[in-house]
């Protein structure tokens, strides 16, 4: 029974050492602070990134290399206290999505093939970035927005390509001859029209548009509205309503965390259960093994009582 004791106590131990080490990790990513500075790493990767792009940065190479290599680390050691956050249960760690895209922009640049490719390597750099949206809960709702308004946006994309290539057409009709290179062909109208979406120069090609024909102003106004001003706005609410979607997800997750079942705690977890048990089986199993057997008693004599006796 001792080599077993002892592989229980081995075992008791190991995983009170795992409900230490993860309660620290989850009170570090739970503090504000743990956020604010991946949140500079990030930002110091980013100004690292972009003082490469300048001619003098060659004389400050090797402190730019140093300050790269110590925002590597500071990756490496926020990665690990996600992990060490989540090592009661690894396999919750893998099944989130941010952790699988930090883990693949931390080892990409390892793999042989990458970490040649100067482009590539600059790419993974930058795409280090986007790694601030999981550190705030205000950019997860805008990025969780943008990808909820993607249907909208093929159906926006649609129309506008409609709308553009409808007018692109009278346009090649009305001014096709006058103007070859702006409304020479379908394309051109298409591109010429698009580059109007800004309003930017409409004043000089309705001028020039006049002296050409009079059916310019209706045709530049209502292209105006049309495009610029109605479909601007359908874009907008497009995004807004995805946008307040995921801000009304978030908000129902939020409650039903707080209303729903209480999270297991390390105390109560189904683990922590049975590493209770195994402590009051070797509990027993130590009294059984030091304590000695009580000697039994006899038992004491029941009296008989007759019936009228007093």
């Amino acid at each position: 029974m001792r080599p077993f004791a002892k592989i229980r106590r081995g075992r008791r131990i190991l995983s009170t050492l795992r409900r230490a080490v993860t309660a620290r990790c989850l009170t570090m990513v739970g503090a504000p602070w743990f956020s604010i500075a991946g949140f500079t790493v990030i930002l110091v990767n980013a100004m690292c990134l972009g003082l490469e792009t300048y001619s003098w940065a060659a004389a400050v190479g090797p402190y730019l290399k140093l300050v790269e290599h110590l925002c590597i680390a500071g990756f490496v050691c926020e990665l690990l206290i996600r992990f060490g956050a989540s090592l009661d249960r690894p396999s919750a760690f893998f099944r989130d999505g941010w952790n699988i895209f930090d883990m693949a922009i931390i080892l990409a640049p390892l793999l042989p093939g990458i970490r040649e490719n100067v482009t590539l390597l600059r790419l993974l750099r930058l795409a280090r970035i986007v790694r601030a949206f999981r550190l705030f809960p205000s950019l997860r709702i805008i990025l969780i927005g943008l990808r909820r308004s993607l249907p909208g946006l093929g159906s926006f994309l649609l129309i506008t390509v409609l709308v553009i290539y409808g007018y692109a057409m009278l346009g090649w009709m009305l001014f096709g001859r006058a103007e070859p290179d702006r409304y020479g062909t379908v394309g051109q109208a298409m591109l010429s029209l698009f580059l109007l979406l800004s309003l930017d120069g409409i004043t000089d090609t309705l001028v020039a548009g006049r002296e050409i024909t009079p059916w310019a102003v209706p045709y530049y106004v209502s292209y105006m509205v049309a495009a610029c001003y109605l479909l601007t706005n359908l874009l907008v609410g497009v995004v807004l309503t995805a946008l307040q979607e995921a801000h009304d997800a978030e908000r129902a997750a939020a409650r039903g965390k707080e209303s729903g079942p209480p999270i297991p705690t390390a105390d109560n977890t189904p683990h922590q259960q049975i590493a209770k048990l195994r402590e009051a089986l070797d509990a027993l199993e130590s009294q059984l093994t030091t304590t000695p057997p009580q000697p039994r008693t006899p038992e004491t004599p029941l009296e008989v009582v007759r019936p009228g006796s007093s």
